[in-house]
């Protein structure tokens, strides 16, 4: 391991962890960790939340310091893309005309946020969210802002919607579906969401399709949708998906579907190329064996971790269980599982005391647990999804049903 070179193309949350992780492994050889940003490795999600409301001070953003880099003799590459791949010679050609040869590659390219194509998606002052410079251009228009507009009902959407709200300003989320966050909530949940924020003064529009967004003097004035409202708007943010950055891997010939295919070890199709987080669509045994694309910090930190260990030498197979969260105003939203395609919903709780946990299953099989300000019990539920114990409808239903004492086994189950 001392004599090898990992080179790691992006320099978010799964390409920083790489790095890190390898070093704790005990690899003594070359990380090369490329980025195409000016900033060092950065959390995102504190973007779209603190951030904004300036509570998250800029410091805090890091993952690591400068000085971390030089300590882990790491080189770090900011404000640097990569041209080409060559998997054939196992070199990569930097825009400055440098060119970087590796024995092992990671790609760890992230994903970019889907734009409108629609007239006046380009005007000044409509903004999409994901990185860092990005979130500062969103904090200077939401100061000066008196109406926004969010279209796109998602994590991201709801999440700077919210803090628009609470910063004073009024904001209407517009959004295609007939429910929120509708690719990854149980219906109550969402249901209990869409309430939860209109009572908090933040207007939710269903099923509602944009069909213009206009301008005056070449700035944002409202958008217009297909039913013939309009809605008057100093700020638009667009939060309608992201889509993965694969052009490296495409031009290298790398076999893709909805992202940079990989197997159980994170193994791209060319050989020494593996790639992790946003961009990786991975078998996933919490989806029946799928390959599936994940964006989450869980899944790029914890992909990073094992990759790191493999390349070490400790190859495993990935499997940890999939988490997310969203903090939306006072409202903690977390998310044990792949709740998707579930066929039943059991509901511990009070949701008129914003508290409460939905247990999504699938032919009596538990997919996941959907949890609002109880994170007791989303831990138990990670716990409970990544061991052997079965959980029914029946066991969830039962007055005296405790998830803590089921994740540890020691609750009795239905016969």
């Amino acid at each position: 391991m001392g004599s090898s070179t990992v080179v790691v193309i992006g320099a978010g949350q799964a390409g920083c962890q790489i790095a890190s992780s390898l070093r704790e492994e005990g690899f003594t050889g070359r990380i090369v960790l490329v980025g195409a940003e000016a900033h060092l490795p950065y959390q995102r999600p504190p973007l779209s939340k603190g951030h904004l409301t300036g509570k998250a001070s800029r410091d805090a953003l890091w993952l690591r310091p400068a000085s971390w880099f030089e300590e882990q003799s790491i080189e770090m590459r900011t404000s640097t893309r990569v041209t080409h791949l060559d998997t054939g010679d196992r070199r990569v050609l930097l825009q400055n005309g440098e060119a970087l040869t590796y024995d092992d590659l990671v790609l760890a390219t992230g994903a970019r946020n889907r734009r409108l194509r629609l007239e006046g998606a380009d005007l000044e002052g409509v903004l999409s969210l994901r990185t860092l410079d990005e979130a500062d251009e969103v904090k200077a228009r939401l100061e000066q802002a008196a109406r926004v507009v969010v279209v796109g009902g998602g994590f991201i959407g709801l999440e700077v919607a919210a803090t628009a709200v609470r910063l004073g300003k009024h904001a209407t989320v517009v959004e295609v579906a007939d429910q929120i966050m509708g690719r990854v909530l149980s219906g109550h949940t969402a249901a209990f969401l869409l309430r939860a924020h209109r009572a908090r003064g933040l207007e939710i529009e269903l099923t509602t399709m944009v069909s213009r967004i206009a301008g005056v003097a070449g700035r944002v004035a409202a958008v217009d949708t297909t039913d013939g409202r309009r809605f008057p708007a100093d700020l638009v943010l667009v939060g309608v998906g992201a889509n993965p950055n694969v052009e490296l891997a495409e031009q290298a010939g790398i076999e893709l579907d909805d992202g940079i295919v990989v197997d159980e070890l994170l193994r791209t199709s060319a050989p020494h190329v593996y790639a992790v987080g946003d961009c990786a669509c991975a078998p996933n045994p919490f989806a029946g064996g799928r390959r599936m694309r994940l964006e989450s910090v869980q899944n790029a930190t914890a992909q990073g971790r094992r990759l790191a260990a493999t390349l070490a030498g400790r190859p495993e197979p990935f499997s940890s269980v999939p988490w997310f969260w969203s903090d939306q105003a006072d409202i903690k939203l977390q998310i044990a599982g792949l709740t998707t395609g579930h066929t039943e919903v059991v509901v511990k709780g009070d949701a008129n005391s914003e508290r409460f946990s939905a247990y999504c299953f699938s032919q009596k099989r538990l997919l996941g647990v959907e949890s609002v300000n109880r994170p007791a019990d989303h831990m138990a539920a990670r716990r409970l999804l990544s061991g052997s114990t079965s959980l029914s409808p029946q066991d969830v239903r039962r007055d005296n049903f405790d998830i803590k004492r089921a994740s540890t086994g020691s609750a009795p189950v239905a016969p």
